[in-house]
C-alpha cells in the first residue's frame, strides 16, 4: 500500500438475510433494518465504521436491482456518497468481489488496497477494529490476502474456523495454515483448545494480489467480470454491470480463492463481533434484563426468563416461559426454542415452496418513491395505504384488470389521468377507470398519504403496464412489473 493512499472499503450488500424471518425478508433484508443498538441500520453502522477520512476512501457498495435505492439513500442519509455497483444477477461473492476489485483499480489505481466487509455484521469496538485493519495492512503490504479471525467465546457450529501457521510482520499477523468448515460441537471444542479462530468472512488485500490469484484459480470468472465492467453503464448514479456478468460461474470467494491460495494470512480481531445470523444471535447482542430477557417493541412479560421477544406491530404478552424467541410482524408470528433458531431458514424454504407471500414480502413494501401497505384484501377488492415521499412520483402506468379510487388523507397529490392533470388536497378523492393512463406525484414538502381502493377481476402487482418511469426500473413504453 503506497504511502499516503487510503484503504478502499467494499461493502457487500446484496444478501437476502432470511435467517431473521419474519423481520428480514427478500424484499427488505436485515442489512437495511435498524437491528443494532445504535438505532441505525446494520448497513449504516458498517458505513460509519469505515467512513471516508484519513484512513478510508469513499466506499464501493455491491448490491442488486432490488436494493439499489436502499443502498444509495441510506448512505446519503448519514452523509456518505458511495459508488454503488449493481449486479445484473446473483453469482455469489467471488464475481461480486472481483468486480469491485477491478472497479477500485479503475478509481484508485492498480495498487489499491481493499477492505471487504459484509453489510450486516455487528462490531462492538470500532477502535479495536481499526487497529486490526492497520495490522492487516502490514501483512497485505507483504503480498497477502488477509482475513480477520475472531477469538472464539464458545464452540459455535455456525461459523467456519481458521488454523494459524507461522507468524508474519513481527507477530501482528500469521499465515493461514488451514480453513475448517462449520464443525460439530465436539470438533468446535477441539478447535478452540487448539487455538483456532472464527472466520469472520471479512478481509483486506492488495487488488493486484487478489486478481492474480483469481486468474490462476478461476480465470473464467475474472474474464466474465472484466467484460461486464467494460460494458457497464451509468444509471441514475449507479454503475450497472453489463450482461457478461451472467457468464461468471456462481462461486463464493472462499472456494474460488481463499481456501486455495498460499498467500492467505489472518489477523486476530479482539473486538466483539457477530454476523447476526440468527434470532439467538440477536439476543446475544441485545441488552438484557435481570431475568436474561431482551425485548423490542410493544412487549409485556411476567415470570419469563432468557427470552428474546421482538414485535414490529402487535403487543406480545408472555407469561411463565423460558428460553424462547418470539418475533411478530403485522402478518406473521414466529415462536421457537432459542437454540433452534438456525432452523428458520428451513421454515422459510418451506413457506416459499408453498408460495406464501409472507416468505419474501413485508406487509409494508418499499419502493423508490415511498411505500405501500395492504390494509384489507377481498375477492375483488384490495385496500392499500400509500405513502409518497416529498418530490417523488410513481410511474406513468395503466391496468388491464382493475380500477382504482384514491383518497388523500395527508399532504397534496398531483394526479394525472389520461390528458388531465389536477391537484388533490386532504379529504379529496378521485377515480381511475380501468385502462386509464395515470400517475401520482407528491409536489409538496411533506409525505403524501392516501388510501387506494382497487376493484377488479385481478389485483396482482404484475397488472401494471409502465409507460414512463423516472427511476429507470424498466424500459420506457414496454414493461410489466411491480410498481
Amino acid at each position: 500500500m503506497a504511502a499516503g493512499s487510503k484503504i478502499v472499503p467494499v461493502i457487500l450488500a446484496g444478501g437476502s438475510g432470511t435467517r431473521l424471518w419474519p423481520i428480514s425478508r427478500d424484499s427488505l433484508p436485515k442489512q437495511f433494518l435498524p437491528l443494532s443498538t445504535s438505532g441505525a441500520t446494520l448497513y449504516q453502522d458498517t458505513l460509519q465504521r469505515v467512513a471516508p477520512g484519513a484512513t478510508f476512501a469513499s466506499p464501493i457498495i455491491v448490491t442488486n436491482e432490488e436494493f439499489r435505492f436502499f443502498a444509495q439513500r441510506q448512505a446519503r442519509d448519514i452523509g456518505i456518497e458511495p459508488t454503488v455497483l449493481l449486479e445484473p444477477a446473483r453469482r455469489d461473492s467471488a464475481p461480486a468481489l472481483l468486480a469491485a476489485t477491478l472497479l477500485a483499480q479503475r478509481l484508485h489505481g492498480t495498487e489499491a488496497t481493499l477492505l471487504v466487509l459484509a453489510a450486516d455484521h455487528v462490531i462492538g469496538d470500532t477502535f479495536a477494529f481499526h487497529e486490526a485493519c492497520h495490522k492487516a495492512v502490514g501483512a497485505a503490504n507483504l503480498g497477502h490476502i488477509v482475513t480477520f479471525g475472531i477469538t472464539p467465546t464458545e464452540p459455535r457450529t455456525s461459523y467456519g474456523y481458521i488454523r494459524r501457521g507461522a507468524a508474519l510482520n513481527g507477530g501482528a499477523a500469521a499465515l493461514v495454515e488451514a480453513f475448517a468448515e462449520k464443525p460439530s460441537v465436539e470438533k468446535a471444542r477441539d478447535y478452540i483448545e487448539a487455538g483456532y479462530l472464527w472466520n469472520s468472512g471479512n478481509f483486506l488485500f492488495p487488488a493486484h494480489v487478489m486478481l492474480e490469484e483469481a486468474e490462476s484459480f478461476e480465470p473464467e470468472i475474472v474474464d466474465a467480470v472484466r467484460r461486464a465492467l467494460s460494458n457497464a453503464k451509468s444509471d441514475l448514479g449507479f454503475c450497472r454491470l453489463g450482461a457478461d456478468f451472467h457468464a461468471a460461474p456462481s462461486l463464493s470467494i472462499d472456494y474460488a480463492v481463499l481456501e486455495r491460495t498460499s498467500r492467505a494470512a489472518v489477523v486476530e480481531g479482539s473486538f466483539p463481533w457477530s454476523d447476526v445470523g440468527s434470532w439467538n444471535a440477536m439476543r446475544e447482542i441485545a441488552e438484557t434484563d435481570v431475568s436474561g430477557n431482551a425485548q423490542r417493541g410493544p412487549v409485556r412479560m411476567i415470570d419469563t426468563e432468557n427470552c428474546y421477544v421482538h414485535s414490529d406491530g402487535p403487543l406480545i404478552a408472555a407469561i411463565g416461559v423460558s428460553g424462547l424467541s418470539i418475533v411478530a410482524t403485522g402478518d406473521a408470528v414466529l415462536v421457537m426454542p432459542s437454540e433452534r433458531s438456525e432452523e428458520v431458514k428451513h421454515l422459510v424454504s418451506a413457506l416459499k415452496a408453498e408460495r406464501r407471500n409472507e416468505a419474501h414480502e413485508h406487509p409494508r413494501m418499499h419502493r423508490p418513491w415511498g411505500s405501500y401497505e395492504t390494509i384489507n384484501l377481498g375477492g375483488r377488492f384490495r385496500v392499500k395505504k400509500i405513502i409518497v415521499d416529498p418530490g417523488e412520483r410513481l410511474s406513468l402506468q395503466k391496468h388491464h384488470h382493475r380500477s382504482e379510487h384514491w383518497i388523500v388523507v395527508h399532504g397534496t397529490a398531483e394526479v394525472t389521468v389520461n390528458e388531465k392533470v389536477f391537484m388533490l388536497q386532504e379529504n379529496e378523492s378521485t377515480y381511475i377507470p380501468l385502462g386509464a393512463v395515470h400517475r401520482l406525484t407528491n409536489p409538496g414538502r411533506i409525505p403524501l398519504e392516501l388510501i387506494e381502493v382497487q376493484v377488479g377481476s385481478y389485483l396482482g402487482e404484475d397488472d401494471i403496464v409502465r409507460l414512463d418511469d423516472v427511476y429507470n426500473r424498466v424500459p420506457a413504453a414496454v414493461a410489466v412489473a411491480l410498481t
